[in-house]
């Protein structure tokens, strides 16, 4: 049976921290026909306001830790005014988006994470379930999700929820209804075989090529989490996962993640 395609983007908050970035990005998204999902961080805002609030951030290995007062901000900040932008700035260009967390509709259940290796993360979840036919409702009447990073336990508690994983776990579940094509847009063209060299974009990766690469240094830091959401998804049914810069989202150039 053919599927429609649906088209999920997930953009950092390093993006959607500068106007022009922005701007440009939510341009490029409102421009990509059919059916089509956000899903957005917004960490950096997050540590800002935090900070003018007296409350520490903390991190772990590049891991928020999100204690009480974090989840307050965090919940503040994803869920309220990051969301509601971004909302409000589809809509002044004709695109029917509404904003959404895991919680809303019970789309996106998840637990808090246990202590692992003596770490507390705090309000952190990992996500259990995605409701592809609760989200599939809203798509197929032509609204656009704009999902923030945040989730819950089905128990009254509200956790703050890695961004990249949403998208990695939003598309696996979505590939049930849809050809899901997922796209990761961050400051970068792609991902670079030399740090220094922004022309040095790798083309494809097959998902069994990744860990060599992490051994050889060429995949690093921030980016590893990221292509093992990647890796995740196309292993799970997604046919390709591509990560890109916002200047190339309408080419849909960058490096293409593939099953093999």
């Amino acid at each position: 049976m053919h599927k429609e395609s649906l088209t999920i983007v997930k953009v950092g908050g390093a993006v959607l921290e500068d106007p022009q970035q922005c701007s440009s990005l939510l341009d490029a998204f409102a421009a990509i026909e059919g059916k089509k999902i956000l899903v957005h961080g917004g960490g950096r805002t997050a540590s800002t306001i935090a900070s003018q609030l007296g409350i520490k951030t903390r991190m772990v290995d590049g891991r928020r830790i999100t204690d009480a007062d974090m989840l307050l901000v965090a919940a503040m900040v994803y869920g309220g005014l990051v969301n509601r932008n971004i909302v409000t700035w589809l809509q002044a260009l004709g695109v029917d988006a509404i904003g959404l967390t895991g919680a809303d509709m019970d789309i996106i259940r998840s637990h808090r994470r246990p202590v692992v290796n003596g770490i507390d993360y705090g309000y952190v979840g990992d996500i259990d379930h995605v409701d592809a036919d609760r989200l599939s409702m809203l798509i197929d009447k032509g609204v656009v999700p704009v999902v923030a990073p945040l989730t819950h336990d089905g128990c009254g508690q509200l956790l703050n929820t890695n961004a990249d994983t949403i998208a990695s776990e939003v598309a696996a579940a979505m590939v049930e209804i849809y050809d899901v094509h997922l796209v990761y847009v961050f400051e970068k063209a792609g991902v670079l075989g030399n740090p220094d060299d922004e022309a040095s974009v790798i083309p494809q990766i097959c998902a069994s090529e990744l860990d060599g690469l992490i051994a050889k240094g060429i995949v690093s830091g921030g980016m590893i989490p990221k292509l093992r959401m990647a890796v995740q998804a196309v292993e799970r049914g997604v046919e390709n996962v591509l990560i890109t810069n916002i200047s190339s989202l309408a080419t849909l150039d960058g490096t293409r993640i593939i099953a093999g």
